[in-house]
């Protein structure tokens, strides 16, 4: 294909802002919801559409375009954190987290409605969401091209004993679409509004209603206003909310004394009680903001995770280490810690999750269990999980400091005596209603460090740059101007120069190698150097590479090596002369000279530095000596 085709077919396409009726016709795929009770409702299911290669890309080059004059033509609410480039869940929660604690401090109650736009995508409506885009003064083409785009479409739906026949789709925008999370954002941004001692936010069809007073019972009157003005503002867009997904918590710190406030909601004929325990955005919340149930969870599901990947690789044969580390990292990881860039689990729970971590890493390199667990961290080239969520709290400051504030909701909040570099920084500061506090209940400066009796605290988004204050000194990030790593339009000012934010993520990591360099073995216990980089040989069969990984470690069938069976002699059985240590058994084991001549005359040593650790065909001919 000619190079320029692409380019000279979809040219006059986004000129003109048309989408040609080829590129309109979709195959709908039928998927269940999981864990619905029952499907015999529609609403159990969930369709998506595939669309023609040529219209994805098509889209994906209009969704550049719009989003790039979104925040500009201010399409999107601030408050407003899915499917925008940049932006996260953990921005959503940390947000939240700090309004709420912010209120608390200044002595209120704070209780919060959760709310599920029923039908999501579905209710789109191509005529309201034009009008919209035109009244903000978005370019004509780009107008254009959404009205074509969403109109005169044909879907099928597939699935066991389908007609297969194509239908007029009238309303909505298509799920599976790249364009459609930033088109379905703009249409709901009408609902969001400005909320006194309160907060509205929303992660795509995800809504959450925070109010704050004296009182649980004023909180109830509160949410059922701003629902029922939410409700209205939906009416009009035709949005609905499902109620079977609404939920309400009432929030509460840890001084706490008395029993959970069980006052419930009335909306729309139905009765909602405050629950114990609400998942939002896969995070999962309790009244006073305990972590433990979350990383319990999240545990729970790293564990069935796990359990599919030891039945790919059982011990001394499947996969090979250096795969196992790559699922171990890019699987397991992930899904053991997801939340913990804003959660931060308690000393028990990292405990739990640490003892998990080490049969991963036991099953990464096939070592046995009485291997010391700072050793075996170093063999699998997995750092221990409390370095390794302190890593991750790191990163996800640096995310939101160098975001644009005019964009994230956290990087707005941070504080105000936090030099940026952005020149968009200082939006609503909430800390003001903490002034007139006693002194035991002010929140810490972001400075400070938290004092052993621990009665005065961070806020979430002091408690952020605090943990990095080995990077930002006491002027911020004054000395290291920072080039913001998200999408920004031509509008936006240039950022300074400065060290890039690839950079400043080396400098995050550095803290991570120093600390585990700290708790490795020393070296007359242990030689080898940590990296997080896989060691070549873990690219052997299991088997092999587990026998170098248990003889390197020290605990292996060799006699020198103590483990749980001690009770023979430590002299080498095949020629009696010496302790059977790694090197011995190697190296200088006249039984097995021959063996060694064939094989390993190339090999002297095997310490850090010997070749043999960095040398495939050394490494090729060490296992066959084995």
């Amino acid at each position: 294909m000619a190079p320029h085709l692409i380019h000279d077919l979809l040219a006059p396409l986004v000129t003109h802002g048309f989408h040609p009726p080829a590129l309109k016709k979709a195959d709908g795929i039928v998927l269940d919801k999981p864990g619905k009770p029952s499907y015999d409702s529609p609403s159990s299911f969930r369709v998506i559409v595939l669309l023609q290669t040529f219209s994805k890309i098509l889209e994906r080059i209009m969704n550049s375009r719009l989003s790039a004059v979104a925040r500009v033509a201010s399409l999107i609410n601030p408050h407003q954190c899915g499917s925008l480039a940049g932006l996260s869940a953990s921005d959503a929660v940390t947000t939240l987290t700090h309004k709420i604690r912010t209120l608390q401090m200044a002595g209120r109650k704070v209780s919060m409605l959760f709310l599920d736009i029923k039908g999501g995508f579905d209710n789109v409506n191509p005529s309201i969401l034009c009008s919209m885009l035109k009244s903000k003064g978005v370019n004509p083409y780009l107008v254009s091209w959404t009205r074509s785009f969403l109109t005169g479409r044909l879907c099928r739906l597939l699935y066991q004993g389908s007609p297969k026949i194509f239908a007029p789709v009238s309303v909505g925008t298509p799920q599976g679409s790249p364009v459609s999370p930033l088109l379905f954002v703009i249409y709901v941004s009408r609902l969001h509004s400005e909320v006194p001692q309160g907060l509205t936010l929303s992660y795509v069809d995800d809504f959450g209603l925070t109010a704050s007073s004296a009182s649980y019972r004023r909180n109830i009157q509160l949410l059922q206003k701003r629902y029922a003005a939410l409700k209205a503002k939906g009416a009009r867009l035709g949005v609905g909310f499902s109620i079977p997904k609404t939920e309400i918590i009432h929030w509460r710190t840890k001084r706490d004394r008395g029993p959970l406030s069980r006052s419930p909601i009335h909306l729309d004929g139905s009765v909602f009680h405050p629950k114990n325990e609400v998942r939002w955005l896969r995070y999962w919340f309790t009244p006073s903001l305990s972590t433990t149930p979350h990383f319990t969870k999240r545990l729970a599901k790293a564990q069935a995770a796990f359990v599919a990947v030891m039945r790919l690789s059982p011990p001394g044969m499947g996969l090979s280490p250096f795969l196992c580390h790559r699922l171990a990292s890019s699987l397991l990881f992930p899904i053991l810690t997801y939340g913990a860039d804003t959660f931060e689990p308690t000393i028990h729970m990292t405990r739990k999750l640490a003892a998990f971590w080490h049969k991963v890493q036991r099953r990464t390199t096939n070592c046995f269990a009485c291997t010391p667990v700072d050793i075996l961290a170093v063999e699998a080239c997995l750092p221990p999980v409390d370095l390794l969520l302190a890593y991750k709290r790191r990163l996800a400051c640096l995310r939101v400091m160098c975001s644009p504030p005019e964009i994230n909701p956290a990087a707005a909040r941070l504080p105000s005596s936090l030099h940026m570099p952005s020149p968009h920084h200082h939006g609503p500061d909430t800390r003001i209603l903490c002034r007139g506090n006693p002194g035991s209940r002010l929140p810490l400066p972001w400075r400070q460090a938290r004092p052993t009796l621990k009665n005065r605290t961070h806020l979430p988004l002091d408690a952020l740059p605090h943990s990095m204050f080995f990077l930002l000194g006491p002027d911020g990030l004054a000395p290291l101007p920072v080039t913001s790593q998200h999408l920004l339009s031509e509008s936006y000012p240039a950022p300074p120069p400065g060290r890039a934010y690839p950079q400043l993520k080396l400098l995050c990591r550095n803290p991570l190698m120093e600390e585990w360099e700290m708790v490795a073995p020393d070296p007359p216990r242990y030689e080898y150097r940590h990296s997080m980089k896989p060691h070549p040989f873990m690219g052997l069969s299991k088997f092999d590479a587990g026998r170098l990984h248990q003889m390197r470690s020290g605990k292996s069938y060799l006699r020198a090596h103590p483990s749980w069976d001690d009770d023979g002699p430590p002299t080498c059985p095949s020629c009696e002369e010496a302790p059977e240590t790694f090197e011995h058994a190697i190296l200088h084991c006249s039984a097995k000279r021959p063996a060694r001549i064939r094989h390993l005359q190339a090999v002297t040593e095997l310490g850090p530095d010997a070749a043999v650790w960095s040398s495939a065909a050394l490494l090729g001919a060490l296992t066959r000596f084995i």
